[in-house]
Parts: C-alpha cells; sequence; structure tokens
C-alpha cells in the first residue's frame, strides 16, 4: 500500500519587504490585494499546524499543487524552496507550480532554478514538464498550467506540445500499469473554469485523460475542497481540488485548510484507494478528519 499525502496553495507568509520598483505591472495589484485581504486570510500558524499534522501521518510521498508563491518575489522563491527543504526530502515530494509562482516573465526560471530536485523527475524531449514520479506502484505525473498573466488574471494554460508528451507518458505508464495521478495546478474540469481564473486549454487537457486515462486528477487554485470528475479511457477519472494550507477560518471566500491523504493499494487486476480529508472546521481550533470515502 502507498499513501499519498496532497496540499497546495502555501501562500507563505508574511511578505518580505518589497521594494518600490518591484511595484510594477501586475506585482502593484498584488501587493494592494495582499495588504488589503489577504494577508488577513492567510496565516503562518495555519500552515504549521497543518503540516505538523499532515508529517504525523508519515506519508510515502507527498505532492504539492503550486502557489508556494504570492508575487514571485526572489525572496519569495528562495523561503518556498526552504520550506520544502523543512518539508522533506525531494525524493519524497514532487511540485507543480501555480500562477502565483509564475506571476511575472522570469519567475518560473528562478523556482525551477531554486526548488531543484522537487521540480525534477523522469521527462521526455529534455522538457521540464510533464516529470513522473514513481512510487511503488503508483506514478505521479506533474503537469505545469502556470504562466505570467496580466493584472487581475489568475488563468492558466495547458498547450498541445505539453499535450503530447503527457499522451506518451499515460499511454506507457498505463501498459506498465502504474496508478497514475496527475497533478495540475488549475483544474481541468468545465465546471470550474472562469474567463479571469480558468485553464486555456482545459478541453485538451480533457482530451488526453479521455484517450489515455489516468486514475486520478489533483489540484488547487480555487481554494475549495472539491471533487468531481471527467471521462476516460475506461471509467470516469476523480478530479480533486484541496482547500488552500495556510487558510485561516474565517476567510470570506475560501474554505478553511486542509489536506488530502490517499491510500492506494493494488487488488486483483484492480485498485483500492479511499481517500480521507484532514484539517480545519469552520467553527473549533482542532484539526480533524472531516471526511473519508473510497474513490475504487
Amino acid at each position: 500500500m502507498i499513501t499519498l499525502a496532497h496540499i497546495s496553495d502555501i501562500h507563505l507568509s508574511p511578505l518580505p519587504e518589497v521594494a518600490l520598483r518591484n511595484l510594477v505591472g501586475k506585482r502593484l495589484t498584488g501587493f494592494l490585494n495582499w495588504k488589503l485581504k489577504r494577508h488577513g486570510e492567510m496565516k503562518t500558524e495555519t500552515l504549521h499546524r497543518l503540516v505538523a499534522h499532515m508529517r504525523d501521518q508519515d506519508a510515502d510521498f507527498t505532492v504539492v499543487t503550486g502557489d508556494l508563491t504570492n508575487l514571485a518575489l526572489p525572496e519569495e522563491v528562495r523561503r518556498a524552496g526552504q520550506w520544502l527543504t523543512d518539508l522533506g526530502h525531494s525524493d519524497r515530494i514532487a511540485v507543480c507550480p501555480g500562477n502565483h509562482d509564475a506571476y511575472v516573465p522570469g519567475a518560473m526560471d528562478e523556482a525551477i532554478e531554486n526548488w531543484g530536485e522537487y521540480l525534477k523527475g523522469e521527462t521526455l524531449e529534455g522538457e521540464t514538464f510533464p516529470f513522473v514520479r514513481r512510487v511503488g506502484d503508483v506514478a505521479i505525473v506533474s503537469c505545469s498550467s502556470a504562466v505570467p498573466t496580466a493584472p487581475f488574471l489568475a488563468i492558466g494554460r495547458f498547450e498541445d506540445k505539453q499535450a503530447a508528451r503527457l499522451d506518451r507518458m499515460l499511454k506507457l505508464l498505463g501498459d506498465a500499469g502504474y496508478f497514475r495521478v496527475v497533478l495540475i495546478h488549475h483544474p481541468p474540469n468545465a465546471e470550474l473554469q472562469h474567463p479571469s481564473f480558468g485553464l486555456k486549454g482545459h478541453r485538451i487537457f480533457r482530451q488526453v485523460i479521455k484517450e489515455r486515462g489516468a486514475e486520478l486528477v489533483l489540484h488547487g487554485h480555487t481554494h475549495r475542497s472539491s471533487i468531481h470528475h471527467i471521462p476516460g479511457l475506461d471509467h470516469e477519472v476523480p478530479v480533486i481540488g484541496v482547500a488552500a494550507a495556510s487558510a485561516a477560518q474565517g476567510g470570506t471566500l475560501d474554505d478553511p485548510a486542509r489536506y488530502n491523504l490517499f491510500r492506494i493499494e493494488k487488488v486483483g487486476n484492480g485498485w483500492s484507494c479511499t481517500m480521507r480529508e484532514y484539517g480545519f472546521q469552520r467553527v473549533g481550533d482542532d484539526i480533524v478528519m472531516r471526511m473519508q470515502m473510497r474513490i475504487y
């Protein structure tokens, strides 16, 4: 049996000191949003408590589906790298980046350089994404939807070339009998698309999953706990989102901080997979198991 933990939307706080020369374009609007609203909703103590609880589960592997930073300032990127190191060794953790990690042009390159092995695995054509990590019978495929965008937009992008590589990977891994978990920051299902924060290329992504199959798709971005499905090769594929890991109770838009824990096991010619959601309730101070459900 393999246990897989899923955490997302870290949004490390507080912001480092920001030089005036950095407050141009999108970073200016993001900084104002942080100061006026988000700084009161993303709490360091909330994140610390949730991560400590998750680490006590001693999962075999942990996936982080993006938005470790807020404005992708160089100091934020460095701090996020240290946070990953504190979370655990890179051979047990994989990251897919979020839109905040690619907030402005060049930020994603800094993240790739700073986060190193957490953003690496087996690849095709020498490209960074998708990359694959294999843990027992489980194959984790990390995609990227992270691109810099204009102010007031939080869209992601998934294009044909990455789709072609994902197609080949899922075919190879499926033929080899792996339980395939696909990571992407932006949700790919039609129900969660929006012109200002949706995934451009969500139809392309879904078409790959429909033609090649997968067992599970994990995402972040919405700051909400959610379960949807998209068509797969021979069964519907669960698409599961998790609340932001630093979201304090009492926020106006977000679910309180949570993480998911999956227990995956080969059973004959099929799979057994159960999910437990842990986190804060809207009332009360304790981290609790909020839900348990069988996926396969």
